[in-house]
């Protein structure tokens, strides 16, 4: 299963954090990627939101609805609307809303490090919980203590951390990433994707570039709690679909058969609740 990966038409709306990405700037459709997952021998994926527009998660689900592979979505809403339970309810309550399994925001792009821990997105992220979603954390290195904090201020709440936090591989550094990982892992209520990586490399990476992240993270997290996200099509800016899921399983080469399936499906189907979707 491939936990994270996105779509978007340009024709529909803009995606304006590509605009100084020229590969980026096009159409990348579902039926695309479907031959790709087939190469790969991925039947099953999760398909993430990649804009804080309100209409792009129904737009989702419909496609859900339609694609066989996809079993889950990871929608948007306004963490900090004072109605966001309304908000979650017409969600869950709407068409195809079967496919909706959690909530994320671009935490990244906040300027407050702290943004995780005001009381108003404290009271989104309890709205989350409270509607049966997860949620996914898409943070920076720096905005991981924040993480820290609110996945213990809602311990209710199924966390997934996007990207294993981002850590600054291009620049070689390791802490005080392996601190906060180790810190975040061990909260019950969060989960890790081993995903994104290869864009936070520099473009001459190798397999062992990688090898310390990913050693950490399935030390901390465990391959209970840690999913593969492909994070496609991002990923195309350093190698193609099948690629990504190749230096991914090199990297679980340690692994047990066991943890291996975890990591390509049992974890993400648990936590995101995806069994019998389909």
């Amino acid at each position: 299963m491939d936990a994270h990966h996105h779509v978007w038409d340009l024709a529909v709306r803009d995606q304006p954090w590509t605009a100084d990405i020229p590969a980026l700037r096009r159409t990348f459709t579902f039926e695309e990627l479907r031959p790709q997952l087939a190469d790969a021998g991925i039947s099953a994926t999760v398909l993430v939101q990649t804009i804080t527009v309100a209409e792009e998660t129904p737009e989702f689900l419909a496609l859900a609805e339609e694609s066989p592979e996809i079993r889950g979505v990871v929608g948007w809403v306004d963490l900090t609307a004072a109605d966001i339970a309304d908000r979650l309810a017409e969600l869950n309550d709407g068409t195809n809303a079967r496919w909706l399994v959690g909530i994320r925001h671009q935490v990244q792009g906040e300027p407050d490090p702290e943004w995780l821990l005001r009381p108003d997105v404290l009271h989104g992220l309890r709205a989350v919980a409270d509607a049966g979603l997860a949620f996914d954390l898409l943070v920076t290195e720096s905005q991981l203590p924040a993480a820290i904090g609110a996945a213990r201020q809602v311990p209710e709440l199924r966390c997934v951390l996007d990207h294993g936090g981002k850590p600054l591989i291009a620049a070689g550094e390791t802490e005080p990433w392996r601190q906060h990982i180790t810190e975040l892992a061990q909260l019950p209520n969060v989960a890790v994707k081993l995903s994104g990586l290869l864009t936070e490399a520099a473009p001459d990476w190798t397999l062992d570039t990688f090898q310390p992240y990913a050693e950490h993270l399935l030390a901390a997290f465990g391959a209970q709690r840690t999913m593969f996200g492909s994070d496609w099509p991002v990923s195309t800016l350093r190698a193609d679909y099948v690629d990504v899921v190749t230096v991914t399983s090199e990297l679980l080469a340690g692994c047990s058969e066991a943890e291996t399936a975890a990591v390509f499906g049992s974890s993400a189907a648990s936590w995101y609740r995806l069994d019998g979707r389909r």
